[in-house]
């Protein structure tokens, strides 16, 4: 009697294991049972084929009868299930949905932010250059707070090296272009946001067509190159850029737009430093948390920015020291003769 319900078990787990269909799997144990009880009904009681199957004809018929009516039982809820009426899918009253009401409830009870603040960034296109260490925590958090639309540029492909502080790629991302790697974990953390990724060099080519198409921009690149183009087209469309930089323990934070009165970013730096005065992180170091915190800087300037929350970092610069836990503010002010706002 053991081999039958053996070769059963086969018959449901085995199948299930290498893919095979239920339908299938019945139809088997139909073919089982058939020969189970044709055994049976065929050779003597005293058979040895009759001894190594067990049970006697009747017995067999019963445990197959209500195998056949368990299957038969399965089959017709399934074809029942099948043909009843969908309940109508609800209309989304609003520019959100119930999920993301209930997603962004700690925004809007906030007085500063709200309803319509909500709904603002929901609205709202941001564009984040670099996905690296700037760039993995304020994409991470843009995504969280349901900013609409969001673009990330970035020509380069994630390393091992990377992750002790670009929290937004894994293990398994290694050797995958950022872009796609954080749009990976944006899509997942937020599906009703849309996230547009531009693996490519950001260039005098296809910026101002690139930055055009944004309410605001975030820089955390770590290149002078980078930084200047942003700058420099940024201000000639008049719109807001939000830069962080980072140096080993200490980063700083500011929003540049000469548009509304503030410096532009040549303003503070009029050249770029000589080479070696200015190291990036893989040549000076920098500690893990820092870029998170910076970065998580700018994606709150950005919040601040899009729904008209408090005070920004215009004509403003904050200095944070990592080593001692100590912040500053510094006041900018606008460069006579600057060769991109003067």
């Amino acid at each position: 009697m053991s081999w039958v319900f053996l070769c059963a078990a086969l018959i449901w787990l085995g199948g299930a294991y290498v893919g095979l269909s239920v339908a299938r799997r019945w139809v088997l144990t139909a073919f089982l049972g058939a020969v189970v009880l044709l055994t049976h009904a065929i050779f003597p009681a005293d058979s040895p084929l009759i001894m190594a199957l067990g049970g006697s004809f009747t017995g067999w018929a019963v445990v197959f009868g209500l195998v056949a009516l368990a299957g038969g039982y399965s089959r017709a809820v399934g074809w029942i299930k099948a043909r009843a009426p969908k309940a109508p899918v609800a209309e989304q009253d609003g520019p959100f949905s119930d999920t993301e009401i209930d997603r962004y409830a700690r925004h809007i009870v906030l007085r500063e932010i709200g309803g319509p603040g909500q709904v603002a960034l929901k609205n709202a296109r941001v564009l984040v250059v670099g996905a690296g260490g700037l760039g993995s925590p304020a994409l991470m958090y843009l995504a969280a707070a349901g900013v609409g639309t969001i673009g990330v540029v970035d020509d380069d492909e994630v390393d091992n090296s990377n992750l002790q502080r670009q929290v937004i790629h894994r293990d398994a991302d290694i050797g995958m272009p950022k872009v796609f790697s954080a749009e990976a974990f944006m899509r997942a953390q937020n599906p009703a946001i849309t996230v547009l990724p531009y693996h490519r060099r950001l260039t005098d080519e296809i910026a101002e067509e690139l930055i055009a198409d944004f309410d605001l921009v975030l820089e955390g690149t770590d290149n002078f190159e980078t930084r200047y183009l942003v700058n420099r087209v940024a201000a000639k469309l008049g719109k807001p850029v939000i830069g962080g930089a980072l140096s080993q323990w200490e980063g700083q934070i500011s929003t540049f737009d000469p548009a509304h009165g503030a410096p532009c970013y040549q303003c503070l730096f009029p050249e770029a430093p000589a080479a070696g005065l200015a190291p990036n992180c893989s040549e000076a170091g920098v500690v893990g948390p820092l870029p998170g915190v910076i970065g998580s800087m700018m994606a709150l300037e950005a919040i601040k920015e899009l729904t008209g929350a408090g005070e920004g970092l215009r004509g403003r610069m904050m200095i944070y020291d990592a080593m001692y836990g100590e912040t500053r503010i510094i006041r900018l002010s606008k460069r006579d003769g600057c060769e991109t706002c003067g």
